[in-house]
């Protein structure tokens, strides 16, 4: 290569490195951009971004719980387990709400109907303030019979029952929160959402030590404080969502005017969030029943399964992340009448999404024992983790793409074909193989790992036979 083409590929790579990085930093502070008629490959990394860093962030509260509480032993481990377990039906319901407000607040956006944005938002907050109190007294009422028809060990059963209970009753949180955070990502604000969980994590990090040990005048409230800790801070997230939504500093703005019942909408949000609320209804009995199939071998195998699940999902969040990005484009480019436009967008996710997933899979076949063992994970359950995480992550390379296409149907309003997927791929598939192969073949939790990532390959790969025939495209919301 000559001198003059090396000083051009040169010039043009810091070129390209400096235009990436300025991307980046635009992303992070939230700067305007149109994604609506924009350049679609810069929307959707302004999009992704932070919607990425959310989804981190959303994943750490439970694994700093896990980092501080596995100084307590398997057992405190196993219950934040089953509780998640648990604190999935409130996942279910809030992020199916997730799935109706950003479908509408994307298509409002998408039509240039600021308004009808603000009154979807004003309806879906109503409905999560309704279910997240029924959702609470229940939990509070009932943590401790629930976790012991999870199976939990009368220890873990000591050790969990307050941190269950204390999670469930404030699941308000969790529903407020995420689904604002759906609102400002329809609307294309995913800033506001990534800097609403860097401001509930870091509570969450604060206080966690202080709540559990109880240094200085602090309470030791044990496993419980864990909880406490995580409740106060999601709290505080969802005081500044909602002071961002009445102040109009972002571009979706509450006024007075949009407060009140609309009937017609509420019903289009239930009807939309009610499919979206099935799919994760679906895909979290699938995962319960999986907790509870590897909680036949024990503690230790639950305590394995449980770090590495946590480790998974750190890496998943972000591929949603991902995913949201592609439903508000999704959602947007209909809205604007681009249905071309929308289609380019969930492939480009797809791609970014392959090449983090895909580097996340590389990380953890290479260097599982290494990222378990920051865990505090001893013994049999170290083992268990280190197996359950390389086998599931063998399923990113396929899933990257799964993951962006599910969520872009939703994004479209088409969220019934998410749904069947679902029931195919986890009740019809997952569950019974993962059954199948612990108990029948005799692979034991192994089973169960591989049956996580063969459920993801098939996900994938019928989710992108469908999308390519377009149905999805012609969806009216």
């Amino acid at each position: 290569m000559s001198v003059t083409r090396q000083v051009v590929v040169g010039t043009a790579a810091g070129r390209a490195a400096v235009n990436g990085w300025r991307l980046v930093v635009d992303a992070l502070r939230g700067r305007d951009v149109d994604t609506v008629r924009g350049p679609v490959g810069r929307a959707v990394v302004m999009l992704a971004i932070p919607m990425v860093l959310e989804m981190m962030m959303e994943s750490v509260f439970s694994i700093v719980d896990i980092f501080f509480l596995a100084k307590l032993g398997a057992d405190a481990i196993a219950a934040v387990g089953l509780t998640e377990s648990l604190m999935a039906v409130v996942y279910t319901v809030a992020g199916g709400l997730g799935v109706g407000v950003t479908a509408v607040v994307a298509r409002r956006t998408g039509e240039g109907d600021r308004d009808g944005a603000a009154r979807a938002t004003v309806q879906a907050l109503g409905l999560g303030v309704l279910l997240s109190v029924v959702l609470g007294v229940a939990g509070v009422l009932y943590a401790e019979r629930c976790l012991a028809m999870m199976g939990a060990s009368p220890e873990a059963l000591r050790a969990g029952t307050g941190y269950a209970a204390v999670m469930l009753g404030g699941n308000g949180a969790v529903v407020l929160l995420f689904l604002l955070n759906a609102a400002f990502r329809g609307a294309g604000d995913g800033a506001i959402a990534m800097r609403v969980l860097w401001l509930a994590n870091g509570l969450n990090i604060l206080l966690d030590p202080l709540l559990i040990f109880g240094p200085g005048p602090f309470p030791e409230l044990g496993v419980t404080g864990a909880a406490v800790a995580t409740v106060i801070g999601r709290g505080v997230g969802v005081l500044f969502q909602l002071l961002m939504l009445f102040n109009g500093s972002g571009r979706l703005h509450v006024r007075v005017r949009h407060v009140g019942l609309d009937p017609a909408l509420v019903w289009r949000l239930v009807r939309l969030s009610g499919a979206g609320t099935l799919q994760a209804f679906i895909s979290t009995v699938s995962w319960i029943g999986l907790t509870r199939v590897v909680a036949m071998f024990g503690s230790q195998a639950l305590a394995g399964f449980t770090v590495a699940m946590r480790i998974v999902m750190f890496a998943l969040l972000p591929a949603w992340g991902l995913g949201g990005a592609a439903a508000t484009m999704v959602g947007q480019g209909l809205g604007a009448g681009d249905a071309d436009r929308a289609e380019r967008s969930v492939w480009i996710a797809g791609l970014l999404n392959l090449v983090l997933l895909g580097g996340a899979a590389i990380v953890f076949l290479a260097g599982a024992p290494a990222i378990v063992d920051t865990f505090g994970a001893e013994g049999a359950a170290r083992e268990y983790a280190v197996r359950c995480l390389r086998i599931v992550s063998c399923g990113f390379f396929l899933f990257a793409f799964g993951s962006v296409l599910t969520q872009s149907f939703n994004g479209a309003g088409d969220t019934w074909t998410p749904t069947w997927l679902n029931v195919l791929c986890y009740w019809c598939w997952e569950l019974p193989l993962g059954w199948f192969l612990a108990s029948r073949v005799g692979l034991g939790p192994d089973g169960v790992f591989a049956a996580v990532t063969i459920s993801f390959s098939t996900l994938t790969l019928i989710a992108a036979a469908l999308f390519r025939r377009g149905r999805w495209r012609r969806v009216v919301v």
